[in-house]
């Protein structure tokens, strides 16, 4: 799913110290603005076409395509047998895994770029699958049934992906300039911050329920969601942040539109390093063990040392990078402005 997990943290279960080989390369014949979903031996992923693809981990072929109404940038979800992805059709569309089946579709009143997430019902006994829209609504429909749930109505456009924190509760942003904490039980607003600015990405949160996101008044925040707080505001140079950050103990990583990667202690908001590429990154990072995978709008995927942001290696794709990487299995698999969607292994160990 986005960025890994229902907390958005950003944060691969395995090491990528070494530096990848491409064993595959997918054309999708459109670009590829959105992460991919790795699981079961597949990939899944959109393009710009508004085609939903799975294809073969190990070969890069394609064993299904869906056809939506319109592009497709939103990261897939897989929860068992059943995909769930939006489209800028307006449509949330339920897909079985194993064979690109329709299932069910539910319509919001406006395109879905960001990611779904998914959280249990009260009882525990039903997954409900979360997923904002330009409607301006954050919507809860059951995952077996398409059936809605809840809606919550905001002031603006929902990019991202909303976040889980601890109790049952969400946070998300929107171009209301606004950060709400909700209730995954009704959809009732609980809390709200003051952004300052529209915020485009997809909040992270930390094991202990903090929470950072960057935006477009070109500062990152750290927030305490309990106390609807800011603990710091981090401020670079003027330029907007579009990538979503991933979180580790005791850093936040983030991309970007400086053409840089930002390594920020996470207590303090303190800056610890910075890495300069070629192009915007707007792209979000990925932590692997003692490395950052990130990609940037210069063409290259780069894998940066967390420690001191020092270069451990690049690969030269060869066309701007504007989607997230999956890391998962022994794999890199990134898109690219040119719609090829590469397939990079990579050696591994456990963390």
């Amino acid at each position: 799913m986005h960025r890994g997990n229902p907390q958005l943290n950003g944060m691969s279960t395995m090491s990528a110290a070494s530096a990848p080989r491409e064993v595959w390369t997918f054309s999708a014949g459109k670009p590829v603005k959105g992460g991919a979903a790795i699981a079961s031996g597949r990939a899944f992923f959109g393009d710009e076409g508004g085609v939903v693809h799975a294809i073969d981990l190990e070969r890069g072929l394609e064993r299904w395509a869906f056809k939506t109404e319109g592009p497709v940038e939103a990261t897939p979800l897989l929860q068992g047998k059943r995909l769930f992805v939006g489209s800028s059709d307006g449509k949330l569309y339920a897909l079985d895994s194993d064979s690109g089946e329709l299932l069910w579709s539910y319509a919001t009143g406006d395109k879905i770029i960001g990611g779904a997430n998914t959280c249990k019902s009260p009882d525990g006994t039903a997954d409900w699958i979360l997923v904002g829209s330009y409607d301006s609504q954050l919507h809860c429909v059951n995952a077996l049934t398409g059936a809605v749930v809840w809606t919550l109505q905001t002031d603006n456009y929902i990019n991202g992906t909303p976040a889980l924190l601890p109790g049952g509760e969400l946070i998300f942003g929107g171009c209301d300039s606004m950060l709400r904490i909700v209730s995954s039980t009704d959809g009732k607003q609980l809390r709200q911050i003051e952004a300052e600015a529209y915020v485009a990405s997809s909040v992270a949160v930390a094991e202990d329920g903090t929470a950072y996101v960057g935006h477009y008044g070109n500062v990152v925040l750290g927030l305490e969601p309990k106390e609807a707080a800011v603990l710091w505001k981090y401020r670079e140079r003027q330029f907007p942040y579009v990538s979503s950050a991933a979180v580790t103990a005791d850093r936040v990583l983030i991309g970007g539109g400086d053409k840089r990667l930002h390594c920020i202690e996470r207590r303090t908001g303190k800056g610890l390093w910075q890495f300069a590429t070629r192009g915007k990154m707007d792209s979000s990072p990925v932590v692997c063990g003692d490395t950052v995978v990130a990609g940037s709008m210069d063409g290259r995927v780069y894998g940066v040392a967390l420690a001191d942001g020092a270069e451990r290696w690049v690969y030269d794709l060869g066309s701007p990078v504007a989607a997230s990487p999956a890391v998962s299995d022994g794999w890199i698999i990134i898109g690219t402005e040119d719609g090829a969607v590469h397939g990079l292994k990579i050696s591994t160990t456990s963390p």
